[in-house]
């Protein structure tokens, strides 16, 4: 039986950078994006031909930003996947869009080939904050890419929106949410803003909400969602009734995927990689291959490969699969590692349990039984919690 696999692929390109952003993405001009993606579907082909053994269920084009190149170059892409991988009749093929460059002519060129969700990047409705953000779009610009889409044919949209932003208060942001919800979206992911090392936002004076402020807002996010019929599945992340983000579920729940592109991260067979950064040396690399076959090998292009030992295995099971509301299984945990999990995490399980903070829950179905989560009052403190069952 063919494992399952899923897809992402870096487009790295961006109008420009926002400055709170500290993805791999930057302007970049025709010729260097027509290289690049000549490139990266050379990188497709050959990678498809070392994995003739999985089936793909899901697909993730993420930026940078995806709508920034011309569309025909990135429908393109999807159709070389198409041609190489075997794809399921009803995988989840999303695309990454920013309100700036995602004109209606684009998102028809994009549902027409195939792509069937759409995320896009509002982080507010309220100008002034998005100007603050460095953000290349306005609100308005964002309710012409929803509409647009809605008429071209998405019926699986992603909002994100962020909070805790420089200047923004309670009432600002809450008007935010409602907005989205008003438009009816499939699904809203909700973040607080991190100031990363290395850019603009991190060496800047910022008014940014205290902790107390930030709290609340993430309250109010999840009351107010929740009051719209949203579901919140993963600690930042909500949805309508059969829409939860299968890609991203992939992750935290530590399955298969290939990362394609410039710096992308791939975990196949508990094996890690990243792809090099440096955009010359990847580019490079592709140049000498003709036409994109198996006889060329890309451990050239891949960086920091690691093979996981059981530790690491159960680690990342135990501090990924936390952020799902559900929880992880305790049955599924056995099945992987064939030892119980209150007996590698006795003490840890325990502390947080009297601490009411984690809890067991029973549930039916097809994955069903135990489950470890993070109760309310956790969810506040889950990184302390996850951190926890790092094993010494």
């Amino acid at each position: 039986m063919a494992k399952e696999l899923s897809l992402y692929v870096h487009i790295p390109f961006c109008v420009r950078k926002c400055l709170y952003c500290d993805f791999l993405s930057f302007y970049a001009d025709k010729s260097v994006q027509e290289r690049y993606f000549e490139a990266l579907a050379k990188e497709i082909r050959i990678s498809a031909d070392s994995l003739k053994d999985h089936r793909v269920i899901s697909i993730f084009f993420g930026g940078g930003t995806p709508s920034f190149p011309e569309s025909k170059d990135v429908c393109r892409l999807l159709n070389t996947i198409g041609d190489n991988f075997d794809v399921d009749a009803d995988a989840e093929i999303s695309i990454e869009v920013n309100p700036a460059s995602a004109m209606k002519e684009k998102l028809s060129d994009f549902r027409r080939a195939g792509f069937n969700r759409l995320s896009i990047g509002a982080q507010s409705l309220n100008d002034e904050e998005l100007k603050a953000l460095g953000r290349a779009h306005d609100s308005a610009m964002f309710y012409h890419t929803f509409e647009s889409a809605r008429e071209v044919g998405f019926n699986n949209i992603n909002v994100d929106i962020m909070s805790a932003l420089p200047g923004q208060s309670l009432d600002s942001y809450l008007d935010t949410v409602g907005r989205v919800i008003g438009l009816h979206p499939e699904h809203v992911s909700a973040y607080s803003l991190i100031l990363e090392e290395g850019t603009p936002f991190y060496d800047m004076e910022l008014d940014l909400p205290d902790e107390e402020l930030d709290r609340r807002m993430y309250h109010e996010t999840g009351r107010m969602l929740k009051e719209a019929g949203y579901h919140r599945y993963e600690i930042s992340n909500y949805s309508g009734q059969g829409y939860e983000c299968r890609h991203n579920k992939v992750y935290w729940r530590r399955g298969d995927y290939l990362g394609l592109g410039l710096g992308a991260a791939s975990l196949v067979d508990n094996i890690r990689w990243s792809n090099t950064r440096d955009l010359k040396a990847y580019e490079e690399f592709f140049r000498g291959v003709p036409g994109g076959d198996g006889s060329f090998d890309l451990k050239d292009i891949r960086q920091d490969v690691e093979e996981l030992d059981v530790k690491s295995q159960m680690e990342e099971f135990m501090f990924l699969g936390l952020r799902l509301t559900k929880g992880v299984s305790k049955r599924l945990f056995f099945r992987n590692f064939g030892r119980d999990m209150e007996e590698v995490y006795k003490d840890v399980i325990q502390r947080y349990i009297d601490l009411e903070l984690l809890e067991w829950t029973d549930y039916s179905g097809e994955d069903g039984g135990e489950y470890l989560r993070l109760t309310e009052k956790g969810l506040d403190v889950s990184n302390t919690v996850m951190a926890d069952f790092l094993l010494d």
